[in-house]
């Protein structure tokens, strides 16, 4: 048996973080099998290596959650331990957190689903995410693909984005072709910037391992040993998203992200990520997440909003008078 101190910031969080009458405690405890000991303001956990491995990661994804919210749900708690709503573990139990080998800087997925869409990707060459704003289905992508560049597992990322948000051609924009895809591949970059330093990001754009590029000019090109991410894949066209998918080469590793409510194609035209969710359906190495308002991890707001929209006009007004 194997024993170890766990590391707090604050001795504050140690009660947060063992819940109302220990109730995290004790999930924890069977869930990973180990042994936790409260003396003083030290916490101790005993169990085998694997347990303590498995612990520890565990309990530095509630950390980064507590730290970042100052608070810990329920759902997080069952997300991170591979639980479901209905107390099952769910195959593979919790996914480890995204090392980004940065200043020891970690990404942890806060719920079940956010661990299943980074189980997926670490499974799989080709994944498709859909999900509502919120959800992290892109922020997680792209620390999935500073993880897999700093581990020296590709040799490049490429973030990808249809130009067709506002309306506007690229051309109609000022500048070059760098400053005329930012304002679209902004999301993609914010997080990327969330988890590197700046300089590091401007360096690696300088020597083009990190290339930014509107969906557009991805026609004829081969990408070997890249990690891709398509992001707003709900406004592709089937043809667009054919050859998108076909510029994938040796060694590399695709996201496509999307959420199917916020579609900006004319109303007749196919979305190509639904129809390439449905035509490769079942194809190995092939993986379709599907993430929920459960998943919102941003302000609370977001998932009010969101619930609003999805219930349809006046649906919420009525559900409150009841």
């Amino acid at each position: 048996m194997t024993e170890v101190s766990l590391a707090f910031s604050s001795p504050d969080q140690i009660p947060l973080i063992f819940g109302t009458q220990d109730r995290f405690l004790r999930q924890v405890r069977d869930a990973v099998g180990v042994d936790v000991t409260l003396r003083g303001d030290e916490v101790r956990m005993h169990g085998t290596d694997e347990q303590i491995k498995r612990g520890l990661a565990v309990f530095a994804e509630l950390r980064s959650i507590l730290e970042k919210r100052g608070e810990l749900l329920d759902s997080e708690v069952q997300g991170v331990l591979g639980i479901s709503g209905n107390g099952h573990h769910t195959n593979g139990g919790p996914a480890e957190p995204i090392d980004l080998l940065e200043k020891a800087r970690k990404v942890a997925p806060r719920t079940h689903g956010q661990g299943e869409y980074v189980r997926a990707i670490r499974e799989n060459d080709l994944v498709f995410c859909v999900g509502p704003a919120g959800s992290g289905k892109t922020y997680l992508a792209v620390a999935m693909a500073v993880n897999a560049l700093r581990q020296e597992q590709v040799k490049k990322i490429v973030l990808v984005r249809p130009a067709v948000e506002a309306g506007e051609r690229l051309g109609f924009l000022p500048g070059d072709l760098l400053a005329k895809v930012n304002p679209f591949l902004r999301p993609l970059l914010d997080a990327m910037n969330e988890m590197l330093d700046y300089e590091q990001v401007k360096r690696y754009m300088e020597r083009d391992v990190v290339e930014i590029v509107p969906l557009a000019f991805m026609r004829g090109r081969t990408l070997n040993n890249t990690f891709i991410i398509l992001d707003e894949g709900q406004n592709t066209t089937v043809t667009q998203m054919k050859m998108f998918l076909t510029r994938m080469g040796t060694g590399s590793r695709i996201v496509v992200t999307g959420d199917t409510t916020q579609t900006d194609l004319p109303p007749h035209v196919t979305s190509g990520l639904l129809d390439a969710i449905d035509r490769l359906a079942g194809v190995e190495g092939i993986a379709h997440v599907r993430l929920t308002v459960s998943d919102i991890v941003r302000h609370r707001l977001v998932r009010e909003i969101v619930e609003a929209y999805e219930d349809g006009p006046g649906h919420r007004k009525s559900r409150r008078k009841a």
